[in-house]
């Protein structure tokens, strides 16, 4: 049956059932829900300038600027959520900066707020299985996925945190790594095979205007990767070098020429130079730097703007009233690796029995890219937890233009 997200038909307002243990709840029809439902109306006018006034702090009170300090990043925190008066939301929304393009604009304005319709539940004609990254060209997909034959094993006297430990905790399993190229209609164009002995998990891809870039790594955390260069043509492969880590995504710097990755559970942040043009097989030394951010680990990034990167994922949460897949998305700065906007996408996938708590919208591969009229987003999503994805596209508007 087509999936469905918690928010309910494409177009409709129906009423959505979601029960968790004993405690159930119904969505209704209305406006705007954390699921996203909604129907878009007439936009905002243009912004109004927001004006500074230089006060000379050396004059001032520590105490006094201290509480202006956090006052402000309280503000600024607020105004993510968005205000439904309108008038407020839109004076607090950021101001487009020079190295954002339509993408990262767009995406600075969304919040918990925004508006999520799902315009189509595409069934693919081909076996996906376990899908990690996409991109979109034009009007042609690309994902990556792993095709399991042998499981893991986890080794129960080995503990790691994936970040400062490199310690090995499982065993490797068995499977193929596989790269699909398919059509917005769900029809599979083309495939090759990108197993590397025991590497045979893509990560995350970006396309950097000629080629795309795929991870394969081992299945475990702090083990090795491949990554591959590939033509989106021919999907012929090019090695260009491997890494003593577990490479979950990357995201070619389009400005600087530097390649960008993440680790298992995006725990680090990895930097590589390749020089000029770089040559088979090498890579200038890999730096790495611990990921600030904790509210969800990343599995899939894209390059947006100059020198950002937009990336999408989940984290798993424990309750009393069970486990969650909290999803969302998130704007990176590249020249520092500092966060600069982040979302919560509270949808969540039904793959014939209901919506699964466990299974996050933004789990896995995922592709934004601006709406023609220039107020909305468009994302295309694939997870699943049955090796048979859909792709889900939803339509995202940002509650100040509604």
């Amino acid at each position: 049956m087509p999936r469905r997200t918690a928010g309910g038909a494409p177009g409709k307002g129906r009423h959505t059932r979601v029960t968790f243990g004993q405690q159930t709840r119904m969505i209704g029809r209305r406006r705007t829900t954390e699921a996203g439902a909604g129907a878009p109306a007439d936009g905002l006018g243009a912004l109004p300038q927001i004006h500074e006034t230089r006060v000379n702090l050396k004059k001032l009170p520590m105490w006094i600027v201290l509480a202006s300090l956090i006052g402000g990043l309280s503000s600024a925190a607020s105004a993510q959520d968005g205000d439904r008066s309108g008038h407020a939301a839109n004076a607090h929304a950021a101001k487009p900066g020079a190295r954002d393009n339509e993408t990262t604009q767009l995406f600075r304005l969304m919040g918990k707020n925004t508006i999520w319709t799902q315009v189509a539940s595409v069934p693919m004609n081909w076996q996906t299985f376990h899908t990690q990254g996409m991109v979109k060209i034009d009007r042609t997909l690309y994902v990556t996925a792993v095709e399991i034959l042998q499981p893991t094993q986890r080794n129960t006297a080995v503990t790691t945190d994936a970040l400062y430990d490199f310690s090995i905790d499982r065993s490797a399993g068995t499977g193929r790594g596989w790269l699909f190229q398919f059509t917005l209609e769900g029809q599979l164009i083309a495939k090759t095979e990108l197993t590397d002995g025991l590497r045979y998990h893509p990560g995350g891809i970006d396309y950097d205007g000629t080629n795309l870039w795929v991870p394969v790594a081992e299945y475990r955390p702090n083990s090795s990767a491949t990554v591959y260069r590939v033509d989106p043509r021919t999907l012929a492969a090019e090695r260009v070098f491997g890494e003593n880590d577990h490479i979950g995504g990357l995201v070619f710097n389009r400005a600087k020429g530097t390649l960008h990755g993440v680790s298992w559970g995006s725990r680090r942040l990895y930097t590589w130079d390749l020089g000029n043009k770089n040559q088979q097989g090498k890579a200038g030394a890999s730096t790495w730097v611990p990921n600030p951010q904790f509210s969800i680990d990343y599995q899939d990034c894209h390059y947006q703007g100059v020198q950002y990167m937009l990336c999408g994922g989940v984290g798993g949460y424990s309750s009393p009233l069970g486990n969650i897949a909290f999803g969302g998305l998130e704007l990176l700065d590249l020249r520092s690796n500092r966060l600069e906007h982040q979302i919560p996408v509270n949808l969540f996938i039904d793959e014939g029995s209901g919506m699964k708590a466990t299974l996050a919208l933004t789990h896995n591969a995922f592709w934004l890219e601006p709406n023609a009229d220039g107020k909305s987003m468009r994302g295309y999503f694939m997870a699943e937890s049955d090796n048979q994805a859909e792709l889900l596209i939803y339509d995202a508007i940002p509650w100040v233009n509604r």
